[in-house]
This record gives C-alpha cells, structure tokens and sequence, in this order.
C-alpha cells in the first residue's frame, strides 16, 4: 500500500448513496442563479464493518434501497443475515478510519451531511451507445468542399503502413460512448432536507435522471 492509499484510508469519511432526481436553481444571497443537483438518499443501512486486524484495512460497506428477498441470492442472503439487515439492492464500501464508529444494522441518513460541506459524488455517466469519432472524441471531420468523397465524418489516417504495421493501443477512434465511472469533486451542499431525505448539490453530478449515486466527503477538504 503506497503513502497516499494510507493516507486516504487513514482519513474519517462519511458517504450515502442515493438517486439522482435531477436538477434544479436557487438565488443565492448575492442574487447570483445556482444550478443545483437533487439528490434522495433515503435511508442508507450498514451491512458490514471491515477492521484491520480482521480485514488489513477500515471500511465500511453500506447498502441502499430494499429489495425482494426473493431476488437475493443465497450468498448475499446469508449476508445480509449476519448483518441483521434486510435484503438491500445496492452496495458500496467506502474506506474510513472512523469504521470502528459503525455497527452493522446501523441506519444513516441525510443529517450525515450539512448545508455548506464539500461532498465528492461518483456515479455512472450516461450511455451513448456506439458514437463516431467526431461525437466520441471531437474530432473535426474531414472539409465539405468538392472533391472530398464521403470523408466528412471520418477519423482520417489511424496509423502508418509498413512500419510499424499495426495500430497502436489507445488510438481514439469509433466506439461505444459514456456508461463509465465518473466523480466529480468539491461539490458544495446547498441544502439538507432531513424529513424527506434530500441532498441539494450545487452544480451537475454523473449520470442521467434516476441513476445512482456515491455522496461522499471531499477528498481534497475544500
């Protein structure tokens, strides 16, 4: 494990997850317009508590929304009953050096966070599906003059002839587009709505409408 790994694992935590309901504003006092991110956590649960003498490392797995107990795996069902939790569809670990103040079963909700923190949210992006180089990468295109034969939107040249003989790894060229794995950071809390369990983030977060997201701690504490 290299110095900045233990740093962050050495640092205290707090995360939810929650969905992204989308996206709405607010004037602030200065009478300046600010984009804010709805997003619902609920109530979150803790499944299990990883330690370092028993697991290397401090952790914390939390799981949101319940779920059938029907769809639940036999593994996973096991799971959840040594936590003394009912069946949750969605899990995330979230490495923390204050693990050893959460106990399985444990409920967490909105009032883990507070109205001016800096929170860092990762989630999915939205999928694209399969995209051209030009939408994919930004590419330019080709001219549209005469004389250019169906070129427009094509990438041009991928690589040489003879010598090397290939394509090299990494050449941005046509492919499937968004659906990875994104954070953005330093994001402010603008608000926090206890009774209905929502998180006003100023600014845009990952992901389509509805989609799931990690709110956590900022990283960079700013």
């Amino acid at each position: 494990m290299t110095t900045d790994t233990k740093q962050k694992a050495a640092t205290p935590v707090k995360a939810l997850l929650g969905r992204k309901l989308g996206m709405t504003q607010v004037w602030d006092a200065d009478g300046r317009l600010v984009p804010l991110t709805v997003v619902r956590v609920g109530t979150n649960v803790v499944t299990q508590v990883r330690t370092d003498d028993a697991d290397g490392y401090s952790a914390v797995q939390i799981g949101f929304e319940k779920i059938d107990p029907r769809k639940v795996t036999k593994p996973l069902a096991g799971h959840f009953a040594k936590a003394g939790v009912e069946p949750v569809r969605h899990l995330t670990e979230v490495r923390t050096s204050s693990a050893d103040s959460y106990a399985a079963g444990q409920e967490l909700d909105a009032t883990q966070f507070e109205a001016g923190q800096s929170v860092d949210v990762s989630g999915n992006t939205k999928g694209k599906g399969f995209a051209g180089v030009m939408k994919r990468h930004g590419f330019a295109g080709d001219r549209a003059s005469h004389g250019a034969h169906r070129n427009h939107r094509k990438p041009g040249s991928i690589g040489a002839c003879a010598t090397p003989g290939r394509i090299f790894k990494g050449q941005r060229m046509a492919g499937r587009m968004g659906n990875v794995r994104r954070t953005v950071q330093n994001l402010t809390i603008q608000a926090v709505d206890t009774e209905k369990g929502l998180l006003l983030i100023s600014g845009a977060i990952p992901g389509p409408k509805n989609g799931v997201v990690l709110v956590r701690s900022s990283a960079k504490g700013a």
